[in-house]
């Protein structure tokens, strides 16, 4: 791949689920000044970014976060707590767009759709990707740039809609400075909270780095398209949030699974664009599920082959040439992980499973921030990208903020989440040490 092709794949890999979701959710959580968490997050994204700059540049090979901590601590149960945590949020962040895809479909068919029928083409949704994934997708970097395209059409769709409900003098711009925090938390807690949630939409950069063996001369081009690419999306997701509150009132956003389609609803009233939006936000999501699906069954299948998960994971179909057990599996996790949470119609689905998603991944990236400082030791002789100093322990600190429960204000519901998942892990890997270790 050349410059063009990886900023592409950047973009189109962090854009979806999360601002096409999860727009509503962070203006329940501060009010107007949206955008506000979606900025941090964008921050916290680049200092994070710069650590990966200087490992892929460094290591260029196809491994990501799991590779570099194996390399800077050499504790083989901490490399596979990595490996799995980034597993499961390939889960949560397929779960959370399926959940949106049904809400899409449903708002675009017109349907009054309540918690029930959500729930059902959400599953239904869900064994479709088992029958593409069973099936096997041969992916490339062309069709990336199409979903891309479609994707950000999307988006951009929602901005000139909005500036031109704005231009028309019909927006409230005193919402967009506003902080409306529940009644339970600070300006300042409600900030992190919010924030914790808005970095689910920037996560998707750090897959980048596992094109490394195919990208020419990674050196020089990855620092400045990652670069390029973070900022493309962070400014993206900026001005939607501030399109978003100054279109439509904050309770109204906050109320919605699809508050995209009801900005250029509102924006644009009687506009046929406006019926375009679920159809292309159903898109959207429905690519990042397939392809969490997809790295998440593909991961649980490597480990599984490594000896590290029990070996009926490993189980590849004869004529498809597929993992179709790891495949199984996974998708069984996620229907169970939507089914459940969809018990309780007043339960905030997406926003759960959002927030453990950006909560799995924050941790990996505190991980990975410490790396950079671990393996500075190893003088690979090699030209590579320097994040300095400063930035690895200011990513460090500020992922570690936004990962405990008392300074991030998270829900403990994440939290539970995330260790099932991870004690699903841990079961799975004590059996198997268990099973080589009585061979033995």
């Amino acid at each position: 791949m050349g410059p063009g092709l990886l900023l592409l794949f950047i973009v189109g890999d962090i854009l979806g689920t999360g601002v096409y979701a999860l727009t509503g959710q962070v203006a329940g959580e501060v009010g107007g000044a949206a955008w506000l968490p979606f900025a941090i997050a964008f921050v916290v994204a680049l200092i994070t970014a710069c650590s990966y700059l200087e490992l892929v540049t460094k290591y260029p090979e196809a491994a990501g976060a799991a590779l570099y901590v194996h390399k800077a601590f050499g504790k083989h149960f901490l490399t596979f707590l990595v490996c799995f945590a980034v597993m499961c949020s390939g889960i949560t962040s397929a779960s959370a767009a399926s959940r949106a895809f049904a809400a899409n479909l449903a708002t675009g068919l017109g349907l009054d759709a309540g918690n029930g029928l959500i729930l059902v083409i959400a599953l239904l949704f869900m064994l479709l990707v088992l029958a593409v994934n069973l099936r096997g997708v041969g992916e490339s970097v062309k069709i990336n740039v199409v979903l891309t395209a479609i994707e950000l059409s999307g988006l951009l769709l929602v901005i000139v809609a909005g500036l031109y409900f704005i231009f028309g003098g019909q927006a409230d711009f005193s919402r967009v400075v506003a902080f409306e925090t529940p009644s339970d938390k600070s300006v300042f807690l409600a900030i992190s909270a919010a924030t914790s949630l808005a970095f689910f939409a920037m996560v998707g950069f750090e897959d980048s780095v596992n094109m490394a063996e195919e990208t020419k001369n990674p050196t020089r081009i990855f620092p400045r398209m990652m670069f390029t690419g973070i900022g493309i999306t962070g400014l993206i997701y900026v001005l939607v949030s501030i399109c978003a509150v100054a279109v439509v009132p904050v309770g109204q956003l906050a109320e919605s699974e699809t508050p995209l389609v009801v900005v250029v609803e509102t924006a644009a009233p009687g506009i046929p664009i406006g019926d375009l939006l679920p159809f292309i936000s159903m898109f959207a999501v429905a690519n990042s599920a397939l392809i969490n699906m997809l790295m998440a069954s593909r991961l649980l299948y490597g480990m599984s082959k490594q000896g590290v998960l029990p070996p009926f994971l490993a189980k590849v179909n004869h004529a498809r040439r597929t993992p179709h057990a790891a495949i199984v599996f996974t998708t069984a996790i996620a229907i169970g992980l939507i089914t459940f949470l969809s018990l309780d119609p007043d339960s905030p689905v997406l926003a759960l499973l959002g927030g453990t998603t950006s909560l799995l991944l924050l941790a990996v990236f505190a991980l990975v921030n410490v790396a950079v400082l671990v393996l500075r030791r190893d003088q690979t002789g090699v030209e590579h990208f320097n994040a300095g100093r400063v930035l690895p322990v200011v990513g460090t600190v500020t992922c570690l903020y936004l990962v405990l429960p008392w300074s991030s204000g998270r829900p403990s519901g994440q939290y539970e989440i995330a260790g099932v998942l991870l004690a699903i892990g841990v079961v799975l890997w004590a059996v198997t040490w268990l099973s080589h270790k009585n061979r033995a």
